[in-house]
């Protein structure tokens, strides 16, 4: 299932549906109840109560992000809440505020429902700005939940604004998609002019990496496969394009692409093992490895010597914090960024979730929360 552009655009960036603020008493949800699912979209009775600091958000569109399958089938070595509502990439509008909400959004806002759902903003990591690494931090549609349903409850200190000129179904996937490689990049530590090799680059995650990195001056080297990802990253401004499974020499062709001496960092976006064992091969002396994707029961293996001898960095990187993801969306929103992605109903969530556990979507599925 190939990603497509949605036609939407800056001038009819607002959708009708964002002036409906009235609160029903039942709404649509897709919500599973034990570690493999099934999934199912229930109609179910609306939150009512709102406790201090939190906000009703009315969601209109959602995307779907690979967490979102891992935390149906439970197959991370962390425990989620049951049942449970998924979803983390949430566009919407504030419709109702409990106590103290007004303290940060107000009645109409445009808003959006990113992974970190809350953080405590007073321990050491949030006084940094490293809040997804709070002990406190709560995440939508996995320790609360989340964006898959029509009148989602989150916390109003950790709803990302989103400006007036980007339509919410462009700003959805950038919520945790965009913002998770924008940090990635930040981590990467690269100046403008400096190659970046991004492995999964044809894929809901690598074509915004793609497009960040292009945004900042970096020089990209996208790796995938397949002609329709080839002419996805070369449109976006990928410099060289090399497919992995018809090239002869991954590791050399790379180097070739940057000079001779590899890349000054990899930003591995793609959900393979052998994509972080072949960053290691790749990246020049000196150079980083961000790691992002999370392919299952996987480690980096790492030769001690070779890292040390080549002043080699392994750094993870773990979404963003707010400021990011007013960063990676005002970017967006000035056109530097726009997400590629197929639209469907959240009555097809079931579907979706079992095309992506057979590897058959490519890109991001953006969801119609009313549909």
């Amino acid at each position: 299932m190939a990603p497509t552009a949605s036609n939407t655009t800056s001038s009819s960036a607002i959708d009708p549906r964002e002036k409906k603020l009235d609160v029903p008493g039942q709404h649509k949800a897709a919500i599973f109840d034990k570690k493999g699912g099934p999934v199912s979209v229930r109609t179910v009775p609306v939150a009512r109560e709102l406790k201090h600091g939190e906000a009703l958000v009315r969601v209109i569109y959602s995307g779907v992000c690979h967490t979102d399958l891992h935390a149906m089938l439970g197959d991370w070595p962390l425990d989620n809440k049951l049942p449970l509502v998924g979803g983390h990439e949430g566009a919407g509008v504030v419709v109702a505020l409990g106590e103290g909400a007004e303290e940060f959004v107000k009645i109409g806002d445009r808003v959006g429902i990113k992974w970190i759902a809350d953080s405590c903003l007073k321990c050491d990591f949030c006084r940094r700005g490293f809040e997804p690494n709070c002990p406190e931090a709560q995440c939508s549609g996995f320790t609360v939940d989340g964006s898959f349903q029509q009148y989602a409850v989150s916390y109003a200190r950790h709803l990302s604004p989103i400006p007036d000129s980007l339509p919410l179904d462009q700003a959805a996937p950038i919520l945790c998609a965009g913002v998770t490689v924008y940090k990635a990049l930040k981590e990467a530590q690269l100046t403008p002019g400096q190659f970046v090799a991004i492995p999964g680059a044809g894929g809901g995650l690598g074509h915004l990496a793609v497009q960040y990195a292009v945004a900042a001056g970096y020089r990209v080297i996208a790796i995938d496969t397949g002609n329709d990802k080839r002419a996805l990253a070369e449109k976006l401004g990928a410099e060289t394009f090399i497919d992995f499974k018809t090239t002869k020499n991954l590791v050399e062709e790379i180097k070739q692409a940057s000079g001779g001496l590899g890349p000054h960092a990899a930003v591995v976006a793609a959900s393979g093992a052998a994509a972080y064992e072949q960053a290691l091969d790749y990246i020049r002396s000196r150079g980083t490895l961000v790691a992002v994707g999370l392919p299952g029961g996987t480690d980096i293996k790492a030769n001690v010597f070779f890292t040390v001898f080549r002043s080699l960095r392994i750094v993870g990187s773990y979404v963003g914090n707010r400021q990011d993801a007013v960063e990676a969306l005002d970017i967006a929103a000035r056109g530097k960024v726009r997400t590629s992605f197929k639209t469907l109903g959240l009555s097809e969530l079931p579907k979706v979730y079992e095309d992506m556990n057979s590897g058959k979507i490519a890109g991001r599925i953006v969801l119609d929360i009313d549909k």
